[in-house]
């Protein structure tokens, strides 16, 4: 008998839950007891869902050091994700390695705001979770195109102290972008140790801006233009304006986490479209998700 030890010392690694959350978003609980042990918010893995697969990063959603699982949410946005999101609880992915890139600093912080835009959001809840759990009050915002993509609302709830919940179209909660509530926060007056803000860049890029007149720190996590995870493709090279000077960081080794008025986003944006061509071709050619029924 192949016990899931075994399939661990062979390279494997067993899919404990797969839960969808919406159309095209999935959760899975992976067995990988030594990535549970040392994860931290905001880090993340690097898997193969087969031995000729890439190498793809995915950021850590959630532990379970008594069961030795690790939470992952993506979204089906190429190939591999889609190979990903067709495989079943119980069956076994190829590598699942990590915990990789530097933890999301706490410590010290009494009122923060946390803010999540789509996918972002499973990113942003264990920082959450951590805050709340470390005496912080938390005040949560979570944005989406409409209704249909809403996720993880309830867990939010759980680990904040007041959540807004904003969809652009406003098919459910709140209409508007995340920047909605925050300038309305922030014009009343009320002041956070720090914003800390994932999702796509064009959404980093204007909290930002909303914070920058209320000299609040903002952190923005650049998972959105990794790619090898491991600083060797250098295809999250990121430039960061400080003192008056361009520097050159790599996102996957030198973040993900990094101060918000020093990214230069236009540049990032520009360079996280560069491979959108090439995706959409890959996943043409192997995605089956939207012709079931």
């Amino acid at each position: 008998m192949i016990t899931d030890k075994k399939q661990r010392e062979w390279g494997m690694y067993k899919i404990v839950s797969k839960k969808k959350l919406n159309r095209n978003v999935m959760q899975m609980e992976i067995d990988a007891p030594l990535v549970a042990a040392k994860a931290k918010p905001g880090q993340f893995i690097i898997l193969r869902v087969d031995e000729e697969g890439e190498r793809i990063p995915l950021t850590i959603a959630g532990k379970d050091t008594k069961k030795g699982t690790v939470k992952i949410i993506f979204k089906v946005a190429g190939s591999t994700t889609d190979l990903l999101f067709h495989k079943e609880a119980g069956e076994y992915i190829c590598d699942f390695a990590g915990p990789l890139g530097n933890p999301t600093h706490t410590g010290g912080l009494k009122r923060v705001c946390i803010i999540g835009g789509g996918v972002g959001c499973a990113i942003s809840l264990p920082v959450a979770k951590e805050l709340k759990e470390s005496g912080a009050f938390v005040t949560g915002i979570i944005g989406f195109k409409n209704k249909e993509h809403v996720i993880l609302e309830d867990d939010f709830r759980e680990v904040t102290d007041e959540l807004y919940v904003m969809t652009d179209d406003g098919s459910y909660a709140m209409h508007g972008n995340v920047t909605v509530p925050l300038k309305a926060i922030l014009e009343k007056g009320d002041r956070f140790d720090e914003i800390i803000t994932i999702g796509p860049l064009i959404m980093m890029k204007f909290v930002v801006a909303a914070a920058k007149p209320y000299d609040i720190p903002v952190s923005v996590s650049m998972n959105p233009i990794m790619i090898d995870g491991t600083g060797m493709c250098g295809g999250c090279r990121l430039t960061l304006n400080k003192d008056g000077k361009r520097l050159i960081k790599f996102a996957c080794v030198d973040g993900p986490d990094f101060n918000g008025y020093e990214v230069d986003f236009d540049e990032a944006m520009t360079r996280g479209s560069m491979y959108k061509d090439f995706e959409l071709h890959a996943y043409e050619e192997t995605c089956h998700l939207f012709g079931e029924n």
